[in-house]
């Protein structure tokens, strides 16, 4: 009986696509307010404290832009991404129906890719490219979390796997809408470390502040979105120790959010055309971000090297 009301689900027409993305709820929108209004608390409370190390005027513009940005492209690809997620639902013969409770199961498998999705972004060039201006701001606070790479939509090549696992589609964009929200809160320092239980199995402030410092033992640390019980599994945890420098190895300092979002991608076109073989240019797509950093840093000083020793070439 559990079955016949779970499975079986006739497919999705194109006809009700529109209809069924109109009946899901726009979670994220309705949050906007209350992101907004924990934000400019957050800001108040800084100033009123004299706290110049958690927000910077520059790179709070630049935050809200970003996520202004992020939220016209999510517009712009919601039907996109919703029609591919109902052709594969289409395709698979599990098919389930909307049944509320399977909410929780999807959640715990979408959080699972989301952790692989959020590793592969920062071991993988392209990826890190969609995931950059995330990572961008050199202080840390509720307002870094609006910001979203705007072609950040290409990673649902990562959640797949929950896609063809058979759930609806409203409960995968339901899902995906909370596990997006829940990552809001853990965007600042006025939360110190939680019951040790606590950290030991959601992605907390204090195990996402790890994930979000430069130094070099926080680097590739904590990917967890919800849960960072992954992050302990798989060999990627670490504890907040020391306060972490927040922000990239090589810091920016702009806040033109067409910069934040694509700086990175437009240093990946240059390096493919100069590459010398496929081979570079398949290490500059896939390779690891911080090997191509330091590839291009000892480059960059041989080539002075070799200009200061030859100043008539």
């Amino acid at each position: 009986m559990l079955s016949a009301d779970i499975f079986g689900a006739p497919p999705i027409t194109f006809d009700q696509i529109r209809s069924i993305d109109e009946q899901a709820p726009q979670l994220i929108l309705w949050a906007v307010p209350l992101m907004i209004f924990f934000a400019v608390l957050e800001y108040l409370v800084a100033r009123w404290q004299h706290r110049d190390d958690i927000y910077d005027h520059s790179e709070l513009r630049g935050s809200v832009l970003v996520g202004l940005g992020y939220l016209l492209s999510n517009y712009l690809t919601k039907i996109i991404l919703f029609s591919i997620t109902v052709f594969i639902y289409n395709l698979i013969p599990w098919r389930q129906h909307f049944v509320w409770w399977l909410f929780f199961p999807c959640y715990v498998l979408h959080d699972f890719c989301s952790y692989w999705a959020h590793r592969i972004s920062h071991e993988q060039r392209l990826w890190w490219a969609t995931h950059v201006p995330h990572h961008s701001a050199n202080h840390y606070n509720l307002a870094v979390s609006f910001r979203l790479s705007w072609i950040q939509q290409l990673k649902i090549l990562f959640f797949i796997p929950v896609i063809a696992a058979g759930f609806h589609p409203l409960v995968f964009f339901v899902v995906n809408q909370v596990a997006v929200l829940f990552q809001y809160w853990v965007h600042t320092e006025y939360i110190g470390k939680l019951h040790p239980w606590i950290e030991y199995i959601f992605a907390t402030p204090s195990n996402h502040r790890v994930h979000h410092g430069s130094q070099k033992k926080y680097l590739d640390k904590n990917f967890g979105a919800t849960f960072i019980i992954w992050d302990r599994l798989f060999g990627t945890y670490m504890a907040e120790q020391d306060r972490p420098v927040y922000g990239l190895t090589t810091p920016i300092h702009s806040s033109n959010p067409f910069y934040l979002v694509f700086h990175e991608l437009i240093e990946l076109m240059k390096d493919l055309q100069s590459a010398p073989s496929w081979r570079h240019r398949l290490w500059f797509l896939f390779g690891s971000p911080i090997t191509i950093a330091r590839y291009k840093k000892i480059q960059q000083i041989q080539q002075k090297r070799q200009a200061q020793s030859n100043p008539m070439g």
